[in-house]
This record gives structure tokens, sequence and C-alpha cells, in this order.
């Protein structure tokens, strides 16, 4: 359908170029170019959001040979790369976005993304730093929290999740983040209370609610809090909690949430099933 559209398109402008003037004839090669233009732009955003990650790559890989000098084609091409996970290949291309005159800095911070993807944190904290400082999104401040952490600076790390959290309307996701950073440092109260917020903030947080009960068991708090859970989830975070009480030297308590694991699953627990015999032949 969309082919038939074009052609129709296309046979239209060639009549109206044979049957006008030279200066209509420009006027309709214009108003067809800019068909095209449209028609490119909303294609990129289709292969950008709906298009299978591997199929978008293709095409970008065809458009910036065709053109090598347009940006957007790289653009679309780093991005589709790391919507497929192939994120080495994703960072070289983003490395060669910034490398074009036309750039921005969130360029530079989508560059540094990619070098987290591939655990090259000295290359994402060089790009960060070389970031203006007045460009200030919730995604570059992100970024420099989790290059923070990875460097131990803790209260840098703070400051920036801190930052980080006031420049989105969607927190949950760097909450966690930030809860995780002060569970591996023993902050175990903190973790809890940023975990709890993030759950708060997105119920359909799985992995915000298997952390907060990580944070509850470092401090022997065996009970799960009050939140939304499917039965699926239940039986999962009692497994978790049962796991870090064991870990605390707290077995009996660990084999009783594992068996409250076992029987809440819908369906035979089978980690839960082993984890339990082997401490009770054990």
């Amino acid at each position: 359908m969309r082919r038939s559209i074009l052609f129709s398109l296309c046979v239209t402008g060639l009549v109206s170029l044979s049957a006008c003037g030279e200066q209509n004839g420009e006027k309709a090669a214009r108003d067809f170019q800019g068909i095209n233009v449209v028609d490119e732009s909303n294609l990129n955003d289709v292969m950008l959001t709906a298009a299978d990650p591997n199929e978008a790559v293709a095409y970008f890989q065809r458009a910036t040979s065709e053109q090598p000098d347009r940006i957007e084609f790289k653009r679309g091409l780093a991005k589709s790369l790391i919507r497929a996970k192939r994120n080495t290949e994703g960072a070289n291309a983003w490395a060669k976005v910034v490398d074009h005159p036309d750039s921005t800095p969130d360029d530079k911070v989508d560059l540094a993304d990619a070098y987290i993807r591939t655990s090259n944190w000295d290359a994402a904290e060089k790009t960060l730093d070389s970031v203006p400082p007045t460009f200030e999104t919730f995604k570059r401040y992100r970024l420099e929290a989790m290059v923070a952490d990875s460097n131990r600076e803790w209260k840098k790390a703070d400051s920036f999740y801190e930052t980080a959290v006031g420049l989105t309307t969607r927190p949950a996701g760097v909450m966690n983040n930030w809860g995780y950073s002060k569970l591996t440092r023993g902050d175990y109260a903190d973790a809890e209370r940023l975990f709890s917020d993030a759950v708060r903030l997105d119920g359909s947080l799985f992995t915000a609610k298997n952390n907060l009960i990580l944070a509850r068991g470092a401090q022997k708090k065996y009970s799960l809090p009050v939140m939304e859970t499917t039965q699926p989830e239940r039986a999962q975070l009692l497994y978790s909690l049962g796991l870090s009480a064991v870990k605390q030297g707290d077995v009996t308590i660990g084999k009783s949430l594992l068996r409250d694991a076992i029987e809440t699953n819908p369906q035979h627990f089978e980690a839960a099933v082993r984890s339990l015999r082997a401490l009770e032949e054990g």
C-alpha cells in the first residue's frame, strides 16, 4: 500500500512537470521533495522504535553507506546497535557521531552510556568530562553517578543521584540504582528507604522489590513489607529473603522462608526446592 501511494505521487509529479512551465515545474519538484523528507523522517522514527533492532541496524547501515555525511543516519545506526545489545559496535558508532561536525552534547552523553555498557569506565568518565558543565540533563547526571560509584567516590555519587532524581518525572529507576549503590556500601537502612521509594513510585519494578528484600534481610528483617505483588513475585521474594537469612546465619528461619516460597509459587519452584534440600541434607 505504501509503495502504491508513493508510485502514484511519482506519476502525478511527472505529469505535472511535463504539463507546466519551468516555474511550476520547480515548485512541484520542491513539493515532492518535501514529501520525501517527511516520509524518510517518519521511517527513521519507526525504525528506532517499532522495528526489530537488527532490522533497524541493517536499514541505517544501508542509509549511512549511501549518504555517509548525514548525522541522523549515523545516530540511528548507533541507537539501533545499542537496542540490539551490540554494545561494542554501538560505542564505535557513537564515537563516529561525536566526531561529526554537527554533533551535540547529547551525543557525547550517549557515547558515555555506550562505554558504560561495555564496562569501559575510564572512557565513559573522560567523555562525560568533555561535556560542558552547563549541559544539565537527567541522563548525564545518572551516568555521572554511575561513574562515581565505579570509582567509589560516594559523596559525588550521592550528589549526582540526587540531582538526577530532581531532573525526571519518573525517578524510580534511578532511585533503585542509588539504593543499590547504598547496598554495596553496607548502608542498608538508606538502601531500604530508597528501594521503598522506588517501589512506591513504580510498582512494576520487580528489581527494586527484590533489592528491597535484600536490604531488609541484611538487617535481619525477615518479613515482607506491605507492597503489591503477584503470587510468583511473592514466591521469588520469599526465596530471596530465605537465602538472605541463611547468609546471616539464621538457617532455621531461612528454611521456613524457603518452604513458604515453595508453597506460594503456583508452579514448581525448582531453585527453592534445591536450596531447601541442600540445607536439610547438609
